[in-house]
């Protein structure tokens, strides 16, 4: 990893699933000067507002009046959280002991999964749970189905080692991460560096180094590097993701886009990387925004969300039948 992705990661492990720490009370609780001090420092940290297309101008614009001296802090919160929410970011928050504004992006598309009908009707009560991998085999042990729902941090080379192992003589394996918000990005690097053989182009980043809203400093390239483990896994894998999918689990996206023998199904990620970072208004609450822009290695910004390299949406009517439309897809595609 490059320098700028090893402080994304480190900065993700806390900020990604919106874990906060609560500092004191600060200096000043006046409402303006807390509302032009949030406005003043987005709108030089901020990194996306063109791929957003938001004028923050007018955004001022539209909220300052709502802002008055007298306030209570409630209402104060409820102002400022829905200016921020204005940039449709889920790494932008403003964090109170109270409250935490929050972008929902789960909102932005349909949920695209159903883990009941997965369970029940596809891996069975019969299925095989190694550290946060849910997991088992389809289609008479043809294809191995790899079940994540989140980036906790403790993906290691055992847990790898024995899903990699079991899985080997398969002809493909699914690797499903609809609904997956987030969390420690060192996780991706971890998993996907089994299933290649090669250092491997996956991305660049760059960060803001002025105040305008165009100055970033040179792209970083970022790179992935094949495992020293023996226990790789180099035949077709197929990705499953779906608007819910968001933070590492769009970077995981993106990398595997990256990677010849993976294809992305399903839907649109939620987008999400941006690396989050902040700082303390003069009321003592906290606030964050996206600072680094990601782009493919083409120079492709999918802030908006990884598109999938083929689109599939579950079908209402049959997943109530117990038909998953996207992991059919998915086996399809293997076989």
């Amino acid at each position: 990893m490059n320098r700028l992705i090893t402080i994304v990661a480190a900065l993700l492990l806390c900020s990604s699933c919106e874990k906060v720490m609560f500092k004191k009370k600060g200096e000043s609780a006046e409402p303006r000067k807390n509302f032009d001090h949030l406005w003043e420092q987005v709108d030089k940290r901020y990194a996306y507002f063109n791929t957003k297309g938001v004028n923050w101008d007018l955004v001022k614009a539209k909220y300052a009046p709502q802002v008055y001296a007298g306030m209570s802090e409630d209402e104060l919160f409820n102002v400022m959280g829905a200016m921020l929410n204005e940039l449709r970011d889920g790494h932008v928050n403003l964090i109170s002991p109270f409250n935490i504004s929050v972008f929902d992006i789960d909102l932005l598309g349909p949920e695209n999964v159903d883990d009941r009908v997965i369970l029940e009707n596809y891996i069975g009560t019969d299925r095989v749970i190694t550290g946060p991998f849910t997991h088992n085999f389809l289609r008479n042990k043809e294809i191995g189905y790899i079940r994540f729902r989140s980036f906790p941090g403790t993906v290691d080379d055992v847990q790898l080692d024995y899903i990699l192992d079991k899985y080997k003589n398969t002809k493909g394996l699914i690797f499903d991460i609809r609904q997956n918000g987030g969390g420690v990005i060192n996780d991706a690097y971890n998993i996907l560096n089994r299933f290649i053989n090669k250092e491997t182009p996956v991305y660049q980043s760059r960060g803001k180094i002025g105040p305008g809203h165009t100055e970033f400093g040179e792209m970083e390239p970022s790179t992935l590097t094949p495992s020293e483990s023996d226990l790789k896994y180099l035949k077709k894998i197929v990705v499953l993701t779906d608007r819910g999918t968001y933070s590492s689990g769009s970077f995981f996206t993106l990398i595997a886009k990256a990677i010849d023998n993976m294809v992305i199904l399903g839907d649109t990620t939620g987008g999400g990387l941006g690396l989050p970072n902040g700082g303390q208004l003069p009321n003592g609450w906290t606030y964050r925004c996206s600072i680094t822009q990601t782009l493919d290695i083409y120079g492709n910004d999918y802030e908006n969300g990884v598109p999938p390299d083929k689109v599939v949406f579950v079908d209402k009517a049959r997943l109530a039948q117990g038909i998953d439309d996207v992991l059919e897809a998915a086996m399809k595609e293997i076989q």
